[in-house]
C-alpha cells in the first residue's frame, strides 16, 4: 500500500481502486450480500480500513489512519451474482436482489464519508460477458445509478477448457463459430444497453494475454482455427494461458487475424494462441469510441512487454480523435 501512496506522488493525477473479489475471492460474497445486517458490516469495514486507511498494526506498520488517501474508492468484482464461478463458491437466486443492495448500501455509506471528509470517492464494479450471467446476476437499470462506471468483461470468451480452438475477445459474432456457446464484445454490450445502462458508463476489458491450445490440425485453412486439440498448450502460471509479453517473441509462428473481429492468434502448425497485439487493441478502441463507450481498461498491465506497446497502443488511439 505504501508503494501505492508513493507512485500516487509521482503521479497525483492517479486514482487507485482496490477492487474487491475477483475470480479466487468471490466464496463468499453470497453471504456477506445476503442481510442488510451483513451488508452493513462488510461495507463498514472495507471503508474503515481502505478509504479511512485504518490498518492493522503488524510488524510495527499500519495504524489509525496509515493508509488514508491511498484508494480514491471502491471496486466490486463479485463473480458471479446468482452463478457458477469459482467451483468453491457460494451462490444463490437472491444474489441479484442483493448485489444491487449492497452495492446500494456501499454508495450511501461512501456518500456519507464524502460529507464527512469533502472528497468524492468513485464506485465501479468489474460485470460479466456472458448475457445469461447478466440476466441472472444484475438489477442493470438500478446499478447503474449508483456506479461511477463498470468495467465489462471483453475476454475469456473462449480457452482450453473447451476442445476447440477458438478467439478469447472477438468484437463481433464470427461466422461459423462452433460453440459450444458463442460470445462477442458486441452481444456482451448491447445486453447491458438494453437493460437500461448508458454506453458511456461501460468501460471496455481488454486481455494482456492469450490462451492457447496444443496439438491443432491446421484444418481447410490452415491456420488451426475452429480446430479440435489434444489439449492446453503449456504455459508459465497454468497450461493454456501466457502473457502478451511471452506470446510476442514466440518463434515459428505465423501471425493471423481477423480485422473485424479485432481478433489476432498464432499457430505453428501444432500449437495455437489467440491474443491481442497493438493492431488488435488499436481496434477494440476504435470499436469502443464507435459505439460511445467511456474507455477501456486492461487486465493484467503485468502482462504487457516492458516497453509497454499494448498500453501504448491503447493510449494513442484513445487520443487519436
Amino acid at each position: 500500500i505504501n508503494q501505492l501512496r508513493e507512485l500516487k506522488e509521482k503521479h497525483p493525477h492517479l486514482n487507485v481502486l482496490i477492487s474487491l473479489g475477483g475470480w479466487t475471492w468471490s466464496k463468499n460474497l453470497s453471504d456477506a450480500a445476503l442481510t442488510e445486517q451483513s451488508r452493513e458490516r462488510l461495507v463498514s469495514s472495507c471503508i474503515d480500513m481502505y478509504l479511512r486507511g485504518n490498518l492493522p498494526v503488524i510488524d510495527g506498520a499500519g495504524g489509525t489512519g496509515a493508509a488514508a488517501g491511498v484508494f480514491d474508492g471502491i471496486d466490486l468484482d463479485w463473480e458471479w451474482p446468482a452463478s457458477a464461478g469459482h467451483p468453491d463458491n457460494t451462490f444463490r437466486p437472491q444474489d441479484k436482489q442483493n448485489f444491487t443492495a449492497l452495492v446500494q448500501e456501499f454508495r450511501e455509506q461512501m456518500d456519507a464519508l464524502e460529507a464527512e471528509n469533502g472528497r468524492e470517492y468513485q464506485l465501479t464494479s468489474f460485470m460479466a460477458a456472458d448475457p445469461e450471467k447478466i440476466e441472472a446476476g444484475y438489477e442493470v437499470d438500478a446499478l447503474m445509478e449508483d456506479f461511477d462506471f463498470v468495467t465489462v468483461q471483453g475476454y475469456d470468451f473462449h480457452g482450453a477448457w473447451e476442445e476447440t480452438t477458438n478467439h478469447q475477445s472477438n468484437l463481433t459474432p464470427i461466422p461459423g463459430d462452433p460453440g459450444p456457446r458463442t460470445y462477442s464484445v458486441q452481444e456482451t454490450i448491447q445486453a447491458y444497453i438494453d437493460r437500461g445502462a448508458d454506453p458511456a458508463d461501460l468501460v471496455l476489458g481488454v486481455p494482456f494475454y492469450g490462451r492457447g491450445w496444443t496439438g491443432v490440425p491446421g484444418g481447410p485453412d490452415g491456420d488451426g482455427l475452429h480446430q479440435t486439440s489434444t489439449g492446453p498448450a503449456p504455459g508459465p502460471f497454468e497450461d493454456g494461458i501466457d502473457d502478451y509479453k511471452n506470446l510476442k517473441g514466440l518463434s515459428g509462428y505465423t501471425l493471423h487475424r481477423d480485422d473485424e473481429a479485432g481478433t489476432a492468434w498464432l499457430y505453428n502448425g501444432s500449437t495455437f494462441w489467440t491474443f491481442d497485439d497493438p493492431t488488435a487493441m488499436r481496434q477494440k478502441v476504435a470499436w469502443a469510441k464507435e459505439h460511445g463507450l467511456g474507455g477501456i481498461m486492461a487486465w493484467s498491465l503485468d502482462g504487457d512487454d516492458a516497453q509497454g506497446s499494448l498500453m501504448a497502443a491503447i493510449d494513442g488511439a484513445l487520443d487519436g480523435g
